[in-house]
């Protein structure tokens, strides 16, 4: 799926701190600079790039009266290689016992997020319902998901995916994937989805899920049955794009995200490290436990802190995000299936924590 990609997606989406309002794109010649704007040196191959990405796209059967409209309002974004650069070199649920989860979910699990969970919860029940049925993912985890990404619509970036993705391209660190990602936009446009509309986050995710134009066009759903699919504006066919996105990263129908349990200090923790080296995020993978089942973890003392055990051959992995002494989890594979949506710990622990509390 998405894996690394999506991460950087949603670390950048339109909630993340720092990701300033950019407003819209200048309507310059490639490479032009503003009056009384100084000339950055690093734009200045970017007009000679942005034609290498005329013939791509042509060659990837773009309108050539596409190109003509976008391609001479482009313009070099000094903010979103600003941004890019100053991405952190590693997670924040990278290496065990060294960043505690609590003051991430303080941030992102709020009694006001909750609030406001339950109201837009309830406001779309009856779509919800039909979607859940569709996916078998539960509602409240694609209101969730919604709520982490974009705070239910609240703000889902302001930055033109069209000049940030050419940005990214022609800065050349991940030249392959910003250029098939720019080209995809393209394809938004001339599929009739309107500029205006492709607005995001610096690295390129849009909409309420906060999907890149690749994954728009591969797990957009319409979830009212009007024949569209816009993420951007309906709630419906966000949420089941949304659903649509976990169904397709594996989500089991009628299986929990996981559970809060409480670990004995005496608990061996050498003994249940997991053994696998996970081919994607592998920091983020090293902070669970090996696979074990529930009756195992009863009999080591891991215990819920409210919730009753469900079936006790149940397959689980044990992470404690704030370390010994405080609450832990017991995660399932749908646990699995929120990381491939953002291959963070402290995210799919949000969201699990904030769809328990919404659909209370």
């Amino acid at each position: 799926m998405r894996s690394w990609l999506m991460a950087i997606a949603a670390l950048a989406g339109g909630v993340a701190p720092g990701s300033a309002p950019e407003g819209l794109a200048q309507t310059l010649q490639p490479g032009a600079v503003a009056e009384g704007a100084s000339f950055d040196p690093a734009a200045a191959g970017f007009p000679a790039f942005v034609e290498t990405l005329r013939a791509q796209a042509l060659r990837a059967g773009i309108r050539p009266a596409t190109l003509d409209a976008v391609l001479p309002t482009l313009s070099y974004n000094p903010r979103v290689i600003e941004l890019d650069h100053a991405q952190p070199g590693q997670s924040t649920s990278s290496t065990p016992g060294t960043i505690n989860f609590a003051p991430y979910r303080e941030k992102h699990v709020t009694s006001e997020r909750i609030a406001r969970g339950r109201n837009a919860y309830q406001s779309v029940r009856p779509q919800l319902q039909r979607i859940e049925t569709e996916t078998g993912v539960p509602e409240s985890v694609m209101v969730a998901i919604w709520g982490n990404e974009t705070d239910y619509g609240g703000f889902t970036g302001n930055f033109d995916l069209l000049r940030s993705l050419a940005t990214l391209a022609y800065d050349g660190r991940r030249r392959d994937l910003f250029t098939a990602e720019f080209i995809d936009t393209l394809k938004l446009l001339d599929e009739g989805v309107p500029r205006e509309k492709l607005k995001g986050s610096w690295a390129g995710a849009t909409g309420y899920p906060q999907f890149l134009p690749s994954m728009y066009l591969r797990l957009g759903k319409d979830g009212d049955g009007d024949g569209k699919v816009d993420i951007w504006s309906d709630r419906a066919d966000a949420l089941a794009s949304i659903g649509n996105y976990l169904l397709h990263a594996g989500w089991t129908p009628g299986e929990p995200w996981g559970i809060a349990v409480s670990v004995p200090s005496t608990l061996d923790r050498a003994a249940i490290a997991t053994r696998l080296a996970a081919p994607r995020c592998p920091k983020v993978f090293a902070r669970l436990s090996r696979w074990m089942t529930l009756a195992e973890w009863k009999r080591l003392g891991v215990v819920p802190v409210s919730a009753s055990w469900v079936d006790p051959q149940r397959m689980a992995a044990l992470i404690e995000p704030d370390g010994p002494g405080a609450t832990a989890y017991l995660t399932f594979g749908n646990y699995r299936a929120i990381l491939d949506y953002n291959c963070s710990n402290f995210y799919a622990l949000s969201v699990g924590l904030l769809a328990d509390a919404v659909s209370q």
